[in-house]
């Protein structure tokens, strides 16, 4: 049982990470970051490089690992929506 829920823990992460390549693939195609709240995204990058970092001093692999993904992916939209601002 243990090895199921951690790995389910696990997917928990890619799917997380998942879910940011829509709107990076929407910034992309109409090169336009109207509606995308960057303090939102900000924030979200802070809070997973910290918990990245919490994870490494923990040894948490799965956690680690799980929100580097995340956070790049993350990274990727924030970059992007800054990228493609509009002032």
């Amino acid at each position: 049982m243990r090895e199921i829920v951690t790995f389910l823990f696990g997917l928990g992460f890619v799917f997380n990470a998942s879910l940011f390549i829509p709107q990076a693939i929407r910034i992309i195609k109409t090169k336009s970051a109207r509606n995308i709240s960057l303090i939102t995204f900000v924030g979200f990058n802070l809070i997973q490089l910290n918990s990245v970092l919490y994870g490494y001093y923990q040894k948490d692999l799965i956690l680690m690992y799980g929100n580097l993904i995340s956070f790049i992916c993350c990274f990727a939209v924030t970059s992007l929506a800054i990228y493609y601002r509009k002032a």
